[in-house]
């Protein structure tokens, strides 16, 4: 399968890039990027085509990966989902719930996968389905605080994340813990701390009650990340997984194609994008308007 990648940041040069290059059944066709020089540089370390033109990539291709802002992504995802291509993209898919079910309409015949890194590993893969044959949870916890903004760390100089902080950026990855093991969310209350600290509380179909704590611009020393399910089978830690993107990224193309051939839908697709996208819409509008939102019955 020909995927063109569109991004050249951090994010792109660190995962995708070098996963698209070394993934059995793909091929690296080309970069598109919105720094044509960065898109070359990128382009001439893989020895592939860089692209000028966003559309022309889409229709040299049969997939995108995308690793770009959110509300940069979500028309390109659509303009290529309408074209015919499968979706490899990033989270959030969308900050906005219109440009998320936008796209869902749009990649109904094609197979997508949204990249939440840590849910491409063996290790989460088997907590989490033994945690959802478990059953029984009364409620979870998981405190996601890094600190993005240091000189060492690449992804500070993101301008999307200053802007949307860690509900937007470290949020994505907390939901897709627990909404496989408590499903779907039907109310939402949050509160705003110092820095970008955010504090949400959700109540899920089915009764149990999930907290986070979110942060990308975090005290160094309180940075960290943790998650604990509570119910009937005890208390149980989600293991600590090691951060090996090209890995996992490895792992997410593999879905994709198997999804393309006709085989089972990945989790994280488009659709589980856009419930992801619906939560922080309603949590951000909960921390802004001091309400708690409904979602669901």
């Amino acid at each position: 399968m020909r995927f063109g990648l569109f991004g050249t940041g951090p994010w792109a040069q660190l995962a995708h890039a070098p996963a698209l290059a070394d993934s059995p059944g793909v091929e690296f066709a080309g970069v598109w990027g919105r720094d044509p020089e960065k898109a070359a540089a990128l382009a001439g370390q893989y020895g592939v085509p860089a692209y000028t033109d966003a559309s022309a990539l889409i229709a040299d291709v049969d997939a995108v990966a995308v690793a770009l802002p959110p509300d940069v992504q979500a028309p390109l995802a659509v303009e290529a989902a309408t074209a015919g291509r499968h979706l490899l993209l990033d989270k959030p898919i969308a900050t906005r719930t219109a440009d998320a079910d936008a796209l869902v309409a749009a990649a109904a015949d094609v197979a997508s996968v949204v990249f939440f890194t840590r849910r491409f590993t063996p290790v989460l893969d088997d907590f989490l389905a033994g945690a959802v044959a478990a059953g029984g949870w009364t409620e979870a916890r998981v405190d996601h605080l890094g600190s993005i903004f240091t000189p060492d760390n690449p992804f500070g100089a993101s301008p999307w994340r200053k802007e949307r902080g860690g509900l937007w950026d470290v949020g994505p990855h907390a939901l897709a813990l627990v909404l496989p093991v408590l499903g779907p969310v039907a109310e939402v209350a949050g509160m705003a701390g110092g820095r970008d600290l955010t504090h949400l509380m959700l109540r899920h179909i089915g009764g149990a009650v999930s907290r986070l704590t979110l942060a990308v611009d975090a005290p160094p020393a309180a940075a960290r990340e943790e998650a604990v399910f509570a119910g009937e089978a005890g208390v149980w830690s989600v293991p600590q997984v090691d951060w090996a993107p090209v890995d996992a990224l490895r792992r997410a193309l593999s879905g994709l194609l198997t999804a393309a051939e006709g085989g089972e839908r990945p989790s994280c697709d488009v659709r589980f994008g856009a419930e992801v996208t619906a939560i922080l819409v309603a949590a951000e509008r909960a921390v802004t308007e001091r309400t708690t939102i409904t979602l669901a019955g």
